[in-house]
């Protein structure tokens, strides 16, 4: 760890005028509101005005640069919350998977839907002002499998910042929904998506991607000029091939904590979420992802550290030049990455004040770490982690148990590559010290029997895995996820409610000593933030993924949400999900706004399905089923393991579309249905398409003769 530069001087905050005449200024952990009377008055910039925001808007993924999603709105709060009805509501019928957190800026909400639609919606009444299309269907050969939604957008001098499934980063007029710009961040050559937000600072656009276990990919981040869209840095997380050269004296440094051809394989390391700026200290932290494949056997053999793998990295946001890391698994073989939430909080720790960073990764350790250089401070367990015992904090190094890298043997590791805690944003509240996010309590067996780690090849139809992974079910005793509150000075857990399910969304939490959290259930509750005590309750009547956000307009304050069962487990949850209904396409998704003065009324519900497999005059060839099931693991993230979709796209043991060899090949190789996000695999020749249809009918018929699919998220 190394901090290369004096960084303690606060920086300007980036203004937005309203509509209403107002000055919006991010300030680190606030929203500074103040009058403008005329173009020569300066605002205050003061980071002790950090929690003087008044809350009416929500302008960014977090709200603020903090990351806390904490709003100082109190009209609504725990003495009244069950007074809470639906004031007003969107149906968004062509929607699917829903994960996003809206913005609201002057009386305008803005959300991002499925294939990257945007919508600007009056924030009282739900009315539609605009929307805008940026036609990723067009892009067809560029989409990968997967990732059909979004976590966000992002807000600045009146644009918005879209970042597409396929690559490209766009700016839109706020006030019209006319594109103003757009660029391509990655190679169209390489399979990479973009499912984050763009993080927006000192007039500049973050982005980064994912795709690490599509094929050899070398992670990185761009940052564009807000206004124009041109490049103004890009910083590398893994380094290259030597040969090459470095880009800069930090991949020198990380080069040497690789071995072998490790660029061969890519090394990895995506950012496709978690980018905090710090106002106050001026810094960038950007949280990266795991290793290109995730068996550091294959990628980096002789072992090392695999920077900047599994960290918090700290950059020059004028420069994109590393400051300082803090690495939280070390040449990582779980896809243990550390691309969830970094929430700066002011703590006061052992009598000393501490500008920290709360981060929760998926490794199961909770990470207090001093945001001015990169200290760990402390970290204790907040979910079973059998791959280590604890974190040393004279090192900062994990103490990992023999054999949990499955060095010799398969080994039973807790958490699984779901994460102690994934990527459900966490929220902060400054009043009762706490953090508040939803815990996974499972375990997964690794093994890499009969993978060939000497000429292991990472391509797209095989996956970036270079491991088996077979899931073994909950790692404690109850259920397999909870809502914790965890007391981030003391480090430990202040209250735990048990969830259903896993995979449960993320969280909000207001100055009215209130947490709001939607579940898999379809019920968004909430809950007393310094007790737990749930206080209210309301069933939607779908699966919800998405984190609520709250904001006021002409007096009155808002809890909205978008209500759609979507993410990583609608399409790798299978079993595990499937069995709530919430089935591709059965249920509409839509936009709600609660208030204390609402009085809207739901349309009906509709009823949970489960898709039944179809009869088909179709004769199964056990060998090519046996092909078919080992290709089958790129389209799995959609379709679901055993095909047992939970709602991201179709369950095709319910299609009839496979006894065809020319329509299967018309949607799978020649893209006839992008328009509703099925990416094209133009490299699929005429015999794996034969290979998949056996596969997809060999499990069609075991569903027709009653036999269970096996339960869980991962197979091989």
């Amino acid at each position: 760890m190394a901090k290369l530069r004096d960084s303690s001087s606060a920086h300007s905050g980036d203004q937005m005028v309203g509509k209403h005449g107002l000055v919006l200024v991010f300030l680190g952990a606030a929203v500074v509101v103040g009058c403008v009377e005329s173009e020569a008055d300066t605002v205050v910039n003061d980071a002790s005005l950090a929690e003087q925001g008044s809350g009416e808007n929500w302008l960014a993924y977090g709200r603020t640069y903090d990351e806390q999603r904490f709003s100082p709105l109190t009209q609504v709060d725990a003495s009244n919350v069950s007074g809470l009805q639906v004031d007003w509501f969107l149906e968004l019928p062509a929607d699917r998977g829903l994960v996003s957190t809206p913005l609201v800026v002057d009386g305008v909400l803005y959300f991002i839907g499925s294939m990257n639609i945007v919508r600007a919606v009056d924030a009282t009444t739900g009315t539609v002002l605009w929307e805008y299309d940026p036609l990723v269907r067009e892009h067809a050969g560029r989409m990968r499998a997967g990732w059909d939604h979004n976590r966000g957008i992002g807000f600045w001098n009146g644009k918005v910042y879209v970042a597409t499934w396929d690559g490209r980063l766009n700016a839109v007029d706020a006030a019209t929904g006319e594109e103003i710009w757009s660029v391509t961040t990655v190679d169209p050559g390489e399979a990479l998506y973009i499912t984050g937000a763009p993080k927006i600072f000192k007039g500049k656009v973050l982005i980064g991607n994912g795709g690490t276990e599509n094929g050899p990919t070398r992670g990185y981040v761009t940052a564009y000029d807000a206004e124009t869209g041109e490049q103004a840095w890009r910083f590398y997380i893994v380094p290259g091939n030597p040969a090459d050269g470095f880009e800069s004296e930090a991949m020198e440094m990380a080069a040497e904590t690789w071995t072998g051809e490790w660029w061969r394989h890519g090394g990895g390391g995506n950012a496709w979420h978690g980018f905090t700026y710090d106002a106050e200290l001026d810094q960038l932290y950007i949280g990266t992802g795991n290793g290109s494949p995730w068996n550091r056997k294959i990628r980096s053999p002789g072992g090392g550290d695999n920077l900047f793998l599994c960290s918090v990295v700290a950059l020059d946001p004028d420069t994109g030049d590393y400051l300082w890391h803090y690495q939280t698994t070390p040449g990582e073989s779980w896809d243990y990455n550390s691309n969830m939430d970094m929430v700066l909080a002011d703590l006061t720790i052992e009598g000393r004040q501490r500008k920290a960073m709360l981060h929760a990764p998926k490794n199961g350790f909770f990470y207090v770490i001093d945001r001015t250089n990169g200290e760990l401070i402390s970290a204790e367990p907040f979910t079973t982690t059998t791959w280590a015992t604890h974190i040393d904090l004279a090192t900062g190094r994990p103490a990992e148990v023999p054999g949990a890298r499955y060095e010799t043997a398969a080994a039973l590791v807790s958490p699984t590559p779901l994460g102690g805690h994934s990527w459900q944003s966490m929220s902060f509240n400054p009043q009762t010290g706490l953090a508040y996010y939803p815990a996974m309590h499972v375990q997964t067996r690794y093994s890499d029997d009969g993978v060939d780690l000497e000429s292991f090849q990472s391509v797209s139809y095989q996956g970036g895995f270079g491991v088996t992974i077979t899931a073994e079910g909950a790692s404690r005793e109850g259920s397999m996820s909870s809502l914790q509150a965890w007391d981030p000075v003391r480090q430990e857990l202040a209250w735990e409610i048990p969830l259903e399910g896993i995979f449960n969304p993320g969280t909000l939490t207001t100055a009215g000593n209130l947490v709001f959290q939607g579940r898999i259930d379809g019920t968004l509750r909430a809950y007393r933030a310094d007790t737990g005590q749930e206080l209210w309750v309301s069933d939607l009547g779908l699966g919800i993924s998405a984190p609520p956000i709250t904001y006021s307009v002409d007096g009155r304050q808002y809890v909205a949400l978008l209500v759609g069962w979507g993410g990583a487990m609608s399409g790798l949850g299978g079993v595990v999900s499937a069995q709530y209904g919430w089935a591709y396409g059965a249920q509409t998704r839509m936009l709600v706004a609660f208030s204390l003065a609402g009085a809207e009324t739901l349309p009906p519900f509709m009823e949970p399905m489960i898709p039944q497999a179809v009869e088909a005059d179709f004769e199964v060839d056990a060998q090519l089923a046996a092909a078919g099931e080992r290709l089958y693991g790129l389209c799995r993230s959609c379709h679901g393991p055993e095909l047992v979709s939970a709602g991201m796209a179709p369950d095709l043991r319910a299609s009839h579309l496979i006894v065809s060899a020319e329509a299967f090949a018309s949607v799978v190789r020649e893209g006839s249905r992008a328009v509703g996000g099925m990416p094209a695999y133009a490299d699929f020749s005429d015999d794996r398409l034969l290979a998949l249809r056996h596969y997809i009918r060999r499990q069609a018929e075991l569903a027709l003769a009653g036999v269970e699919p096996r339960a869980g998220p991962f197979v091989r």
